[in-house]
Formats: C-alpha cells, sequence, structure tokens
C-alpha cells in the first residue's frame, strides 16, 4: 500500500477543482464535491458526478485519469471501469465516483454523507448555439 503523500489543503482543493472540471469536460452531471474531513479517516473528500450512459461513465472517468496523471497525479487504486456502471478512482486524500444514473440514484452517497459539507460544480463555458 502506498504512503499517504503529504499535500496541502490548497493542493487538494486545486486537484478536486481539478478533477471536477475534466468531468465537466465531458459532459458530467451533478458534479459534487463532499467534505469529509471530521467525519471518516478514509479520505478527505469524495467527488461525485454521473453520466448518462455507460460510453459517458466511461469517458468521464477516463478524462479525469489522463488529466490528473498530466498534472503529476496517480491513481491508487481503480474499480468497476469494467462494467461502467459505478467507476471508483481512489487518490487517497481524494475519492471520485463516476456513476451512471441509477446507480447514483440507488447508492445517494450524498444522503449517506448528509453531514458533510457539499460544493457544486457547474459548466462554466459559455454556450455555442445562437
Amino acid at each position: 500500500m502506498p504512503k499517504k503523500k503529504t499535500t496541502t489543503d490548497e493542493q487538494l482543493k486545486d486537484m478536486l477543482s481539478r478533477a471536477a472540471e475534466l468531468a465537466l469536460s465531458r459532459k458530467a452531471e451533478g458534479v459534487i464535491a463532499l467534505d469529509l474531513r471530521g467525519l471518516t479517516t478514509s479520505c478527505d473528500y469524495f467527488l461525485i458526478c454521473h453520466g448518462k450512459s455507460s460510453v459517458q461513465v466511461g469517458a468521464i472517468a477516463e478524462a479525469i485519469t489522463r488529466g490528473l496523471r498530466d498534472d503529476g497525479d496517480r491513481i491508487w487504486h481503480t474499480e468497476g471501469a469494467e462494467a461502467k456502471q459505478w467507476i471508483l478512482l481512489d487518490y487517497v486524500d481524494i475519492v471520485i465516483h463516476v456513476f451512471d444514473r441509477e446507480r447514483r440514484d440507488y447508492y445517494r452517497l450524498e444522503d449517506l454523507w448528509g453531514d458533510a459539507p457539499v460544493e457544486t460544480y457547474e459548466d462554466t463555458a459559455p454556450s455555442t448555439a445562437e
């Protein structure tokens, strides 16, 4: 098991924002971060989002993995990449959950961690439609 790296809070928040940006670049929906500090010792943050299809779920997870790797952040563990219904990307301090809509509605992680402060990310790219 890799040793937990020392990361400042600012670095974690930058990584979290970058992962959200990468998810949104693949049209992820419902992108939120849960601040789990003080609620669990397993990680500091969850980033949760969903896609409309298994193809989109895979594309979202791939965009996050590739983009964070290019930024120098190495993933520790991945689960669910084959089925593309719920892909978990574990970066030790941040765990990213990319769901399809059905799995997200069923597992409702936001409700399970209801005491956690939530930050919502939205696509701020200008619309090209006229």
